[in-house]
């Protein structure tokens, strides 16, 4: 029995070729995706820290210590601008609303969102969230 060897020069560099576009695409995919779902968090974590600080600082907070009340502008100021470090704060978009007012028992509506443009394809993503709070002081 005669046993022939077949040279197989080049086949690992074909399949290579074939397999590492789809292998580096998948791989970039799954990075961008896991950059807009921390994108997505830190839009999350923002709402929830502004509806916090909001819902302390109402019409009984200003009673009580003499300060003014939160607006709208406070919270931007004090809670959303300093905490999206990682954000773009020109694509930062925020509302906040009271129901029916800034007394307790009502509820602060904080509703963040961010234009979000992915680094590897075309295209945006709105990425939005709200959080809404009982206001407690």
């Amino acid at each position: 029995m005669i046993r022939r060897t077949v040279r197989r020069r080049g086949a690992t560099i074909v399949e290579c070729a074939l397999v590492a576009p789809v292998f580096f695409l998948l791989l970039i995919g799954v990075m961008v995706a896991s950059l807009g779902v921390f994108r997505y968090q830190e839009v999350a974590s923002l709402a929830r820290e502004g509806a916090r600080w909001a819902s302390v600082r109402g019409y009984q907070y200003q009673v009580a210590t003499g300060n003014n009340a939160a607006t709208a502008s406070d919270v931007y100021n004090n809670v959303l601008k300093p905490g999206a470090t990682l954000l773009d704060a020109n694509h930062l978009t925020y509302s906040v609303t009271w129901n029916p007012d800034n007394r307790q028992k009502s509820q602060v509506i904080v509703t963040v969102s961010y234009q979000w443009v992915p680094e590897a394809f075309f295209g945006g993503v709105t990425l939005t969230s709200t959080s809404t709070m009982l206001m407690s002081y």
